[in-house]
């Protein structure tokens, strides 16, 4: 590289500058010519929070329907939230109801084939005295 071609322009830089300083000056009159006079923001003081004056506002009364909006959200949220906890114990409860359930019906099953044995159904019919007799012959089969 040549050691000419590392000159820096100084006067690009100062018109820029220039220019710069031309279009605040532009903008500043503009702001002054405008029919809207720009008002200074009021400062939130702690008393105003206290005693809730801060709340008869302009800029808080037309933020209001914004307010409610958001409350109305919070409310929502809140109870969805409260819903999603009940329905969760519910669930836990009838899970717990179903193995109980459950493991009844195994018990009753098993006592039930336990119970319909030819063996068991001869012992209780001889201990209720009802004068039945077990069969000897096996069952026929009928031709037609």
């Amino acid at each position: 590289m040549d050691p000419k071609d590392r000159h820096i322009d100084l006067t690009y830089v100062q018109e820029e500058q220039e220019h710069g300083q031309k279009t605040a000056e532009k903008q500043a009159t503009a702001n002054a010519d405008s029919p809207i006079p720009e008002k200074p923001g009021r400062k939130v003081r702690l008393g105003e929070l206290i005693d809730g004056t801060i709340l008869v506002r302009e800029n808080m009364i037309r933020q209001l329907p914004y307010l409610l909006f958001l409350t109305f959200l919070g409310v929502i949220y809140i109870g969805n939230r409260f819903h999603a906890e009940k329905m969760v114990r519910q669930i836990n409860d009838l899970k717990t109801e179903v193995g109980n359930l459950r493991a009844e019906q195994i018990t009753i099953t098993s006592e039930l084939m336990n119970i319909s044995r030819p063996s068991e159904v001869a012992s209780l019919v001889e201990s209720k005295g009802l004068g039945l007799k077990e069969s000897l012959e096996p069952p026929k089969k009928l031709r037609k």
